[in-house]
């Protein structure tokens, strides 16, 4: 496969990068020594074991889960962040496994009534939008469509440690599954034309979006993208949304496609997707990444600030 990432073939950043990226490709090399079945489970412990010593990335979630679900017992709200660690951990080695995670997914039927509207998509050379968040493995069911013939690219934020972006995404380039587009001019141009050829996208929209609508998600404001389903309706595609659900085992998943989203009014759409995501977490939380800033104000020149924000709301996270 080309790559579609628009990496150049050096990569720099500052000291502190490449020791962090040093230190991650020496776990998972060490991990990758053992048998899948083992791999796995170990890096969600060691993620579980990290949220106690990460301090920050430990109160972020719990802040989260302070702010929308105020009302559950800490003891509830901390086992949450246990197990979305655990699910973080798992996701990541998961990630550097792909040639058995594919293996695995070819054994998994895709299911929901979105499956059938993506492959007659497919057979007729339309294009398909698929919106996920990150929730179980959305990369097992990136993987687990392409093994069943879908023509499925991904458009990824890329990372802010650029030595540990490009192992990330070489580790999918590696298996050859499909193509990768990076936000921005030359990866929209890119995933325009795989769209314009009856291809598939995958998109997350789970995010804070500075530049995006705030719009209710787990009963918060929060700010977020409508360009995915704008894309949906520029496309005439039909926007899926789509999930790999990990399950009771810790190391299998269901690939789940729900019915497409009607189209119509952008922030309509999004709205949509946001009470499919929310579903998804209220059956299972502890598999939704509570570590990202979600419902984060937007700071520019003060907008969205005012007195006694919840710390999950501040533009910056603050120590307690």
């Amino acid at each position: 496969m080309a790559p579609t990432s628009g990496r150049s073939e050096e990569t720099t950043g500052t000291a502190g990068d490449w020791a962090q990226s040093c230190a991650l490709q020496s776990a998972i090399w060490l991990a990758r020594r053992l048998p899948y079945e083992a791999r796995v489970p170990l890096f969600g412990a060691l993620a579980r074991g990290a949220l106690h010593n990460l301090t920050t990335f430990r109160q972020r979630m719990l802040d989260n889960l302070d702010y929308v679900w105020p009302e559950r017992p800490a003891a509830e709200r901390k086992a949450i962040a246990r197990a979305a660690a655990d699910n973080v951990g798992r996701t990541l080695i998961e990630h550097y496994s792909m040639r058995r995670l594919g293996e695995r997914m070819a054994q998994v039927s895709p299911e929901g009534p979105g499956w059938e509207r993506l492959r007659a998509a497919q057979a007729e050379g339309r294009p398909s939008v698929l919106i996920t968040g990150h929730y179980g493995n959305y990369e097992a069911a990136r993987i687990g469509l392409i093994t069943h013939g879908i023509r499925l690219g991904g458009l990824y934020r890329p990372m802010e440690n650029p030595f540990v972006n490009r192992h990330y995404v070489e580790a999918v380039e590696a298996l050859d599954s499909g193509p990768l587009f990076a936000q921005g001019r030359a990866g929209m141009g890119q995933l325009l034309r795989h769209l314009k050829g009856g291809g598939a996208a995958m998109i997350l929209n789970d995010l804070y979006v500075g530049s995006g609508v705030e719009m209710d998600f787990l009963g918060k404001p929060a700010r977020t993208a409508l360009s995915t389903a704008e894309l949906a309706l520029r496309m005439k595609a039909d926007l899926i949304p789509f999930y790999g659900i990990r399950q009771p085992d810790g190391v299998s998943f269901r690939v789940v496609l729900e019915e497409p989203i009607p189209p119509g009014d952008a922030r309509m759409m999004t709205a949509a997707f946001n009470r499919s995501i929310e579903a998804r977490i209220g059956e299972d939380p502890g598999q939704w990444f509570w570590i990202h800033r979600r419902w984060k104000r937007k700071w520019q020149g003060g907008k969205g600030m005012k007195p006694g924000l919840h710390p999950a709301a501040l533009p910056r996270q603050k120590s307690r």
